[in-house]
């Protein structure tokens, strides 16, 4: 029975398992979200037997957690960083998503109806598979590039965020036009082409003013408990979805939008909202491929995996390299050759393809629980062929970098508004050539050594303080003073 303390026990339990497991998969170079997955199709009704089959609830599950990770991915997009990637962004997030979509339904109908294939699709529902899955993943992408620490050459890291992060719009889009054009409701071309733009216009714009609007409120208002500027900022998150959405705009563009706004402005606090958001976006990812893990019948696939994998394939070496292609065109001499191979590796599927299927079942369109399944198969595809080799396709195009220091070892941050840098060095022998007191090092005009760790120690320096090999200083210094040429770690 789901009383209140069954779901607690089994969500607890649930969460748990993935956390431990997903520890554990890490280790082996196996994304986690695809092991969070796992755990859900473990416990479903295939494995140990919880019953979930509500493909709307799945649905609003996915829109609540989308709309907290995209929001959280807009706020780590830095102006900076996506400035020169933003026009090849775009066309990858709109007309990328679009010739995807007639790449793969154009295979998809190809091969429906053959002897040897159980799928027999019309062009339309074979658009509308090819639609739920052909944006990006932002939950994956994150996630991956993140957990695996990835840092790339020319601004690939940022354009994968971007395209990620802004492409499940023209995907929704794509999908819920197609699902009435399959049921016949009357839609025409002129109809299409006004909601496309209705749907951008309206989210952009959204977007943009209710995330200056979070920001004016972040730092006007005085609220005497700290803790309650993440939830403030939460409350604006859902608001900014839903108010877009009954404006008629997109609400996954509108989030999205207001965290890079959030993100690039001073807002108070910031530490605080970070790690709450960081830790509220996980929360959702794990509970959100939990959900559609126990939603989906494993012996179900079964039956499509033939078809689902050879569709898989296809998009993965034809479709999307090819839509990449075709849309960096007028970039490559921005975006060499070698790039447009590894983002066109990097076309992760996952959670949003899932949910995106939802909607045809949810719609009752006819052969919604094949096209559910089948993406849903090429999700966990491409998360073991893609998600896995994510790494090592940057080594292997010689595009990967080593990850630069964030922050300082000793785990202080100052807020935004004190215009001073934190930052640790390591006593060398050369810096403790002139002198080993504190008051020997040459130390740059405005820097300070505000702490001294020595072993598992904390020292208060003072002038007369005398230095050893190895000691760690946490210095204090203002935004335009040079760090010693010894500052690195």
């Amino acid at each position: 029975m789901f009383t209140t303390e069954n779901i607690l026990l089994i969500g607890s339990i649930l969460l748990f398992v993935s956390i431990v497991m997903g520890k554990t998969g890490y280790r082996f170079g196996v994304p986690v979200l695809l092991v969070f997955l796992g755990v859900g199709m473990l416990f479903g009704s295939d494995g140990l037997g919880i019953q979930f089959h509500n493909a709307h609830e799945a649905q609003s599950i996915g829109m609540i957690a989308l709309s907290v990770i995209l929001f959280s991915g807009g706020m780590d997009t830095k102006f900076k960083d996506i400035r020169p990637v933003l026009a090849p962004g775009l066309v990858l997030s709109t007309m990328g998503v679009l010739l995807t979509t007639v790449f793969t339904g154009i295979f998809i109908w190809w091969i429906s109806g053959m002897s040897w294939s159980n799928i027999y699709f019309p062009l339309t529902v074979s658009l509308l598979l090819a639609a739920t899955m052909s944006s990006t993943d932002s939950a994956s992408v994150f996630a991956i590039l993140r957990s695996q620490k990835i840092n790339l050459k020319h601004n690939l890291r940022p354009l994968l965020e971007l395209e990620s992060g802004s492409n499940d719009p023209m995907a929704y889009m794509l999908t819920i036009v197609l699902i009435p054009i399959i049921q016949s409701a009357g839609a025409n071309g002129w109809q299409i082409a006004g909601d496309f733009v209705i749907q951008f216009v309206v989210g952009a714009i959204a977007g943009y003013l209710l995330g200056k609007l979070a920001v004016l409120m972040l730092n006007r208002l005085n609220i005497d408990n700290q803790a309650l500027y993440p939830i403030l900022l939460l409350a604006f998150v859902f608001f900014t979805f839903s108010i877009t959405g009954l404006l008629k705009g997109n609400g996954y563009l509108a989030v999205y939008i207001a965290g890079i706004m959030t993100g690039n402005h001073k807002i108070a606090h910031r530490k605080e909202i970070n790690t709450f958001m960081d830790g509220l976006s996980w929360l959702f990812q794990i509970i959100m491929f939990l959900c559609l893990g126990l939603l989906v019948n494993p012996h179900e696939m079964l039956e499509v995996a033939a078809v689902a994998l050879l569709i898989g394939v296809f998009m993965i070496v034809v479709g999307r390299p090819l839509s990449v292609f075709l849309c960096l065109l007028p970039f490559k001499k921005k975006i060499n050759f070698k790039s447009q191979l590894f983002v066109s590796w990097v076309g992760l599927r996952g959670a949003v393809p899932i949910i995106f299927a939802t909607y045809p079942v949810v719609a009752e369109v006819p052969g919604a629980d094949m096209i559910f399944n089948i993406v849903f198969f090429i999700t966990i595809v491409s998360l073991v062929i893609q998600g896995t080799t994510v790494s090592r396709a940057a080594r292997l195009l010689k595009l990967s970098l080593p990850m630069p220091k964030t922050g300082n070892d000793f785990g202080v941050e100052l807020p935004e508004e004190i215009g001073s840098d934190l930052y640790d060095i390591v006593v060398t022998d050369e810096l403790l050539s002139r002198g080993n007191r504190l008051r020997d090092l040459n130390m740059p005009q405005g820097t300070l050594v505000i702490i001294v760790k020595r072993n598992d120690k904390y020292l208060v320096p003072n002038g007369s303080l005398k230095l050893r090999k190895d000691d760690k200083l946490l210095l204090i210094a203002e935004k335009d003073a040079t760090q010693p040429a010894t500052a690195s770690d």
